[in-house]
């Protein structure tokens, strides 16, 4: 059967014939852009498609896993996983440069910093890995520094151990600033000295700077003592305690070195020696010093008494 104008019945009109070619013009472009993405993904640097396939399936576990409420359980797998496809792809941490180290190992700093066998520099946060090793009292600074792509400096500023203190019966490492480095005492700080009581660890370092001015006192303390946190009290080693004022220390402690100087004072039986008036030495006597005391005045009682008789 024909159709009109002599045309059969079963050729395809002309709008049939644009609608196929529309439809294989568009596979065709789908082919050529998926072409294009291929030689994409072939210049890609190597180990760059096992990379996104791990990145892939993290993101599907970790969706799954907030979904599922189990996000505590898979966070470090989610983290190594990231790391192994970053250093893939040329971040892992080939070169690391330490300085500053002495009292904390190598081992322990880079553990604080969470540098580990897997890590990768891509995902290592700088300021996070700052933040813990300044957590360690031994450290007073660190600067940690990611040169890409695979080196990595860190750099830290240790305390120094300046004193041991006392404070309820238990003895610590202090530095200057009253940090506590170690709530023990190895015997290489046993030389260092002493200060007690509450608030001693933060006003040492002032104090014995002043005691530092005075050579005859320094070499015979055996301990500093805060009392109530407003004045000191020397224990010296020959077990003479001295009192000193809550201000003007420094006069005080040039009254006590004229005394040993002009008198022989701290060589004397005495136990105590106040020095917190300013207008005059109150001075303890040894109870063996007392006894010799009371019993040489009573035999020069007894004696001036004969002579009267």
């Amino acid at each position: 059967m024909a159709g009109q104008g002599g045309t059969p019945a079963d050729e395809p009109s002309a709008a049939r014939i644009r609608r196929r070619a529309s439809r294989f013009a568009w596979f065709d472009g789908y082919g050529r852009s998926g072409a294009r993405w291929g030689a994409r993904i072939a210049q890609l640097p190597r180990g760059a498609g096992i990379a996104a396939s791990m990145l892939l399936i993290a993101a599907a576990l970790g969706y799954g896993a907030v979904k599922g409420q189990h996000l505590a359980a898979v966070t470090d797998w989610l983290k190594d996983t990231r790391n192994v496809a970053a250093n893939s792809l040329g971040f892992r941490i080939a070169a690391i440069s330490l300085s500053g180290e002495k009292e904390v190992s190598r081992e322990e700093v880079l553990t604080t910093a969470g540098v580990t066998g897997r890590a990768s520099l891509l995902f290592l946060d700088a300021d996070a890995a700052r933040a813990r090793l300044m957590a360690n009292p031994w450290i007073a600074d660190a600067a940690v520094l990611k040169l890409y792509p695979d080196r990595l400096q860190i750099t830290i500023t240790e305390r120094v151990a300046f004193a041991l203190w006392q404070k309820d019966g238990r003895l610590s490492v202090i530095a200057a600033d009253g940090t506590v480095l170690q709530p023990f005492v190895e015997d290489r700080y046993l030389g260092l000295p002493l200060v007690v009581g509450t608030g001693a660890e933060r006003q040492a370092k002032d104090f014995l700077a002043v005691l530092d001015r005075y050579p005859d006192i320094r070499p015979a303390l055996r301990a500093s003592i805060l009392v109530a946190e407003r004045r000191w009290n020397l224990h010296l080693a020959n077990g003479i305690d001295v009192r000193l004022p809550e201000t003007n220390v420094e006069d005080a402690l040039d009254r006590l070195v004229a005394l040993d100087r002009d008198k022989k004072l701290l060589s004397r039986d005495i136990t105590m020696v106040d020095l917190r008036l300013p207008d005059r030495v109150i001075v303890r006597l040894s109870d063996a010093a007392a006894q010799a005391r009371d019993d040489a005045l009573k035999a020069n009682a007894k004696k001036k008494k004969g002579g009267d008789a």
